[in-house]
C-alpha cells in the first residue's frame, strides 16, 4: 500500500480513509465489521460525547475493557476530541487500576461490564463519569454529531498514555504523542525499505492487547494505511491459527510466546499459515530454536522488533533478510530504522566502542514526552532527546544491537514487563516476610517466570501457598512468583546493596545471553 498519504495525527486518519475507501472494513471483531466510513462517523460522536461531558483538550479518558471495536471508536474520538486515551490493563487488580486512573486524574471512564466488579471493590471513588460499554453505549453516542469536530491537534499534541510497571514499586504513565504513530512509517516510506510494509488488501492480526504499545502501535500502523484489523478480544492460539486460515489473514504482530502456542497447537500444520506475507514479533527476546521453527512451519517473511513503550514502541528492526537460519545476526535485536540512532554508553554515560556491552540508548522521533506527573524520573530517562533503555548490550561495526541483559531489573513474562520492586513492596506486606528478591528465572513457555526469594520473620514462617493466597487479590496474575525460594538472608555488597545478580544468576549459569 502507498504509504504517502499526508497524515501527521491520528485526527486525519479516519476521515482520510473514510473518503477513499469507505465501505473496506477497518476492524473486525468475533462477527462484527466495522467499516472505515462506521469509523470516522462513530469516533466524531465519540468526540462531541465526550466534550459534552465537560471534557476539554488534554483531560485524561480510560479504558477498561478487551479488545472491541469500540476501543478503535473511542481511541480516534479522543484523538478528535484533544483527550488522551489511557488504557487499563485488564488483567490488573482493584488496587492497581485504582493506581492509574488516580494518577492520571481520569475524567471519564470507558467500562466492559466484565471489569466493573474491579472498579468496585477500588478503595478510591471512580472516575466522575463512567460509560458502560454495553446495550446502552450506543445510545449514549446516539444524539451527537456524526461530522467531524474541530480540534488543535499537531504531531506533538498528546494522544495516549501507556503505563508500564515501575522501577520503584509504582506503574508510570508514558505519555505519547501523535508522531509515535507515524515516525518510523514514514522514515521507511522515505527511504523505500520495506522491512515492514503495509499493502492494499492486507488483513493484520492484532494479537498483542491495546493496552500495550506493540499492540497499539501495530493497529494505528494499519488503520493509517487504509488495511483491516482484525482484534481478538483476547489472544487464544487455536482462535488465532483459526482467523488466520478462516480470514485470510496476511500480516500478524505477535510476541514469541504466541508464536510458540500457535505452534504447539495439536493439529497444527504448515496449511494453516498458507497467506501469511509477514509475522511480525517482539516484546521479548525470541530462542533462536523457536525461531527457526517458526520460519520453516509459517513459511513467511519475519521481522524482530525491538523498543520500549518510551521509544514509542519500535525502534530498531531485524529486516526479513537477516532471518537466515544459523546466520550471524538471528541473535541480534536488529538495525535502527533511518532516522533513530543508537549507542551505547558505560557508567559515566561515556559512549563506547563497537563491540562492548554498556548501556543501549535509542534517539527515535517516536519517543514519549514524559512520565506523567513525574519529571525527575522523566529526566533519568530521557537526556537530550535520548530514551535510555535499561538493557544492556553491543553494536556491531556494521551497526545491528545485541542485547545481552538487563541494567534495570525487570522480568519479561510473555512480554510483559514485570519490575520486582512492585512485587517486593506487597510481598513485604505480609506479616510473616521480613524481605523479599524476585528475580527472572528461564521458562521454556513464557520466555521468563519470576521466582521469588524470601526471608521469613523468626518463629513466624509462611508456607509459599500463604504468599501466593496473599498477593492474589493484590497483583495481577502475570505478576505473581512461580516459585517462592526460602533463604537466611539477602547476599548484599559492603554498602548494603542486593546483589539481585547473584540470585539471577542460579538461573542463568554462564549463558551470554541473560535474556530468554
Amino acid at each position: 500500500m502507498e504509504p504517502t498519504e499526508p497524515m501527521t495525527t491520528l485526527v486525519q486518519t479516519t476521515r482520510f480513509h473514510a473518503d477513499r475507501r469507505p465501505d473496506t472494513p477497518a476492524v473486525l471483531c468475533e462477527d462484527r465489521s466495522l467499516s472505515y466510513g462506521e469509523l470516522h462517523r462513530e469516533s466524531n460522536r465519540i468526540a462531541h460525547a465526550i466534550r459534552s461531558a465537560g471534557l476539554t483538550e488534554g483531560d485524561r479518558v480510560a479504558y477498561l475493557g478487551k479488545e472491541s471495536e469500540h476501543y478503535y471508536e473511542i481511541l480516534f474520538g479522543c484523538a478528535k476530541s484533544g483527550t488522551v486515551l489511557v488504557p487499563v490493563n485488564w488483567r490488573l487488580t482493584a488496587p492497581e487500576v485504582s493506581h492509574i486512573l488516580q494518577d492520571s486524574g481520569t475524567r471519564l471512564l470507558f467500562l466492559e461490564e466484565e471489569f466493573a466488579p474491579i472498579v468496585e471493590r477500588m478503595a478510591t471513588a471512580p472516575p466522575e463519569t463512567v460509560v458502560p460499554l454495553g446495550p446502552d453505549f450506543a445510545a449514549w453516542k446516539t444524539g451527537h454529531p456524526d461530522t467531524e469536530p474541530k480540534v488543535g491537534a499537531t504531531a506533538d499534541t498528546p494522544v495516549a498514555q501507556l503505563y508500564t510497571s515501575g522501577t520503584t514499586g509504582l506503574p508510570k504513565g508514558v505519555v505519547l504523542a501523535h508522531r509515535s504513530f507515524f515516525a518510523i512509517r514514514e522514515a521507511l516510506a522515505r527511504t523505500g525499505l520495506d522491512w515492514i510494509d503495509w499493502r492494499e488488501g492486507d488483513v493484520a492480526l492484532v494479537g498483542i492487547p491495546g493496552f500495550h504499545i506493540g499492540g497499539l502501535w501495530w493497529a494505528t500502523q494499519n488503520l493509517n494505511a487504509g488495511t483491516t484489523i482484525v482484534a481478538m478480544r483476547s489472544f487464544a492460539a487455536r482462535r488465532a491459527v483459526d482467523l488466520i486460515s478462516d480470514l485470510g489473514i496476511t500480516t500478524a504482530c505477535v510476541v514469541p510466546a504466541m508464536l510458540r502456542m500457535m505452534l504447539t497447537e495439536p493439529g497444527v500444520t504448515a496449511k494453516d499459515f498458507t497467506t501469511l506475507r509477514k509475522t511480525v514479533y517482539g516484546g521479548s527476546p525470541i530462542s533462536e530454536s523457536l525461531l527457526e521453527e517458526s520460519l520453516a512451519v509459517l513459511d513467511c517473511e519475519f521481522a524482530q522488533i525491538y523498543g520500549l513503550t518510551e521509544t514509542g514502541n519500535t525502534a530498531v528492526c531485524l529486516p526479513p533478510a537477516d532471518h537466515v537460519p544459523g546466520g550471524p545476526r538471528m541473535q541480534a535485536a536488529g538495525h535502527p530504522y533511518p532516522g533513530v540512532r543508537a549507542k551505547v554508553i558505560d557508567d559515566e554515560g561515556r559512549e563506547l566502542p563497537s563491540g562492548e556491552i554498556g548501556e543501549v540508548c535509542l534517539h527515535t522521533p517516536a519517543r514519549m514526552t514524559e512520565y506523567w506527573g513525574l519529571p525527575d524520573k522523566t529526566a533519568e530517562t530521557l537526556v537530550d532527546g535520548w530514551i535510555h533503555t535499561g538493557d544492556a548490550g553491543y553494536i556491531d561495526q556494521d551497526g545491528y544491537i545485541f542485547i545481552r541483559d538487563r541494567i534495570k531489573d525487570a522480568v519479561l513474562v510473555a512480554g510483559e514487563n514485570v519490575y520486582p520492586a512492585e512485587i517486593e513492596n506487597v510481598l513485604e506486606s505480609h506479616p510473616g516476610v521480613a524481605e523479599a528478591v524476585i528475580v527472572g528465572a528461564p521458562d521454556e513457555r513464557w520466555g521468563e517466570r519470576v521466582h521469588a526469594f524470601v526471608v521469613p520473620v523468626p518463629g513466624d514462617r509462611p508456607t509459599p501457598r500463604d504468599l501466593h493466597r496473599f498477593l492474589v487479590p493484590r497483583l495481577a496474575a502475570f505478576k505473581l512468583p512461580s516459585a517462592f525460594e526460602f533463604i537466611d538472608h539477602v547476599p548484599r555488597n559492603p554498602s548494603g546493596k542486593i546483589l539481585r545478580r547473584e540470585l539471577r544468576d542460579r538461573f542463568w549459569g554462564d549463558s551470554a545471553r541473560k535474556v530468554n
